[in-house]
């Protein structure tokens, strides 16, 4: 029987090729698109064999589904901030969009979003069912304003809508550009521009 101590460089070195297999798909999807995108290009750029591609995922679905898997847990993630009754609510909204600011401007966040929009777009059904597999996750955001308006702090009745509108504020500048024009993401002084920006209109509207 192998002891954990033996056991740990073998599960390194498999966690290590199953994201250079990731990576590769990122890559090849990105510019080739998922039709054009065989699994044995995938096993190339990664420098590992066509078996050790399938011995992670059984199927290029299986692996456009990691890919979504990936950028959804980084958004919940994210924005992991739990409300606080007895804080400021402009310095808890604040933390909050400062957060999602520093994941859209992550590289590897935006180059997991520009795969699966592109595959939303071309083939809407493959990425709509994959979605759905993750199941359904409440995003920090939306259980922040729920919390808030719970305390009597927010006047919101559809906290789900008020946090699209939070997202949208900062989306507009922080993300879709990048992902559908390559703009480069926001210096430091214009992500805090945004940020501040889209706190004051939402606090300015939904505050009691």
């Amino acid at each position: 029987m192998l002891s954990n101590q033996s056991a740990t460089p073998a599960v390194r070195l498999s966690e290590r090729k199953r994201q250079a297999i990731v990576q590769a798909a990122i890559a090849l999807f990105r510019a080739h698109g998922f039709d054009a995108t065989s699994m044995d290009r995938i096993a190339a750029m990664a420098e590992v064999s066509k078996r050790t591609v399938y011995n992670h995922f059984p199927s290029k679905d299986a692996l456009f589904a990691e890919i979504l898997a990936q950028l959804w847990q980084r958004s919940a993630l994210a924005l992991d901030l739990p409300y606080c009754a007895d804080q400021p609510l402009q310095t808890q909204l604040l933390a909050l969009l400062r957060l999602k600011m520093s994941m859209l401007n992550d590289a590897s966040f935006i180059d997991l979003a520009r795969v699966a929009i592109a595959e939303t777009i071309h083939v809407p059904e493959r990425a709509q069912a994959m979605v759905a597999r993750l199941g359904d996750r409440e995003e920090g955001v939306t259980a922040w304003i729920r919390a808030a308006a719970a305390d009597g702090r927010l006047r919101v009745d559809q906290p789900q809508f008020a946090a699209n509108q939070l997202h949208g504020l900062l989306k507009g500048f922080a993300f879709w550009p990048q992902v559908t024009m390559g703009q480069p993401p926001l210096s430091a002084s214009e992500q805090e521009q945004v940020v501040a920006s889209a706190a004051a209109m939402f606090l300015a509207h939904y505050q009691c």
